[in-house]
């Protein structure tokens, strides 16, 4: 159906005049009453009735003018729409994360984007950095945050960019040192404590580089790490401590996990740090993903990458936890 004939009939609907309406689109009349002509031949129904002083809208035209006004309405918004997509103000932005990254910058940095893109939607799902690294490689997300590794090297199409560095602690059972068997050295927990006590930490398959980070530093502290339990999930971690079956080393943002039975300490000897970044295709030329990377820059107190990514002083090597 021609847009343009469309817009003729509301114009003399409105004005009930065929020279207004015509005045009003800036053409001549016979060549509008050509049109409603068309249009009408083309509905198979009259939209006014003619007399020599007025014009009139059918019965069917008063039911059809609302319709023709949301039609039109919409196809006037599609130009705007497709500058809100190019500038990255709509759509859907799929983000995943670690599960450490829930205790520290997540938070803020969802706020801050949904502050200034209220109509993206945000779509977010919680993910190993091994999983999260696949599903960018098969364009299942945009982008992610992960645990850089100690060893494995991100694949060269992606991007990664440092956001946190953080120490580990202890988290250990409050029964432990409400009984004595665990005693903290000017509030702290030594290599001692460290190297007696029965881990709690993720499987190496799943989070090597947490594992390994883990596992190094009980070595480092003299002895060998005694593995009690293993899970996947940093809270099914912080909860299996409250129930006294061992200690975790976990990012010193977890302090914000508040769990009945659990403390956390510091460690006494220099604790290893635990680095998250952000990860993407580099190919991904989204806005909705620039803008991201934008906020990212803002939170850390830098400017974004120009095209083409960070330089190789910025970037660094990511790939599986």
């Amino acid at each position: 159906m021609d847009v343009r004939r469309l817009r003729h009939f509301v114009a003399v609907a409105e004005t009930r005049h065929f020279g207004r309406a015509a005045e009003r689109l800036h053409m001549t009349q016979p060549p509008l009453s050509q049109s409603i002509m068309a249009l009408e031949n083309s509905l198979g129904a009259k939209l006014f009735t003619r007399s020599k002083r007025s014009v009139a809208l059918t019965a069917f035209a008063e039911q059809w003018l609302p319709e023709v006004r949301a039609a039109l309405g919409r196809l006037d918004g599609l130009a705007e729409t497709a500058r809100r997509i190019q500038r990255g103000e709509t759509g859907q932005l799929k983000l995943s994360f670690v599960s450490t990254a829930d205790y520290s910058l997540l938070p803020s940095l969802v706020q801050r984007f949904r502050q200034l893109y209220p109509d993206v939607e945000l779509t977010l799902s919680e993910a190993t950095s091994d999983i999260q690294t696949a599903a960018l490689l098969d364009n299942a997300c945009h982008a992610g945050i992960i645990i850089a590794p100690l060893h494995t090297p991100l694949p060269d199409a992606l991007a990664y960019r440092q956001l946190l560095s953080e120490p580990l602690i202890a988290a250990v059972p409050a029964q432990w040192i409400e009984s004595g068997r665990l005693v903290p050295v000017d509030g702290r927990l030594s290599p001692a404590a460290v190297v007696e006590s029965p881990l709690i930490l993720f499987p190496r398959h799943v989070a090597p580089s947490f594992y390994d980070r883990v596992t190094n530093y009980v070595r480092a502290c003299g002895g060998q790490p005694t593995i009690a339990q293993q899970a996947i999930q940093m809270q099914t971690i912080i909860s299996l401590v409250s129930a006294g079956m061992g200690i975790a080393l976990v990012p010193a943002s977890l302090r914000h996990l508040a769990r009945t039975g659990t403390r956390y300490l510091p460690l006494q000897s220099r604790a290893p740090e635990l680095e998250t970044g952000l990860v993407w295709r580099r190919e991904d030329s989204s806005p909705m993903l620039a803008n991201l990377l934008d906020v990212v820059a803002a939170i850390a107190g830098e400017q974004r990458p120009p095209a083409g990514g960070w330089t190789d002083l910025d970037e660094k090597t990511a790939g599986n936890v």
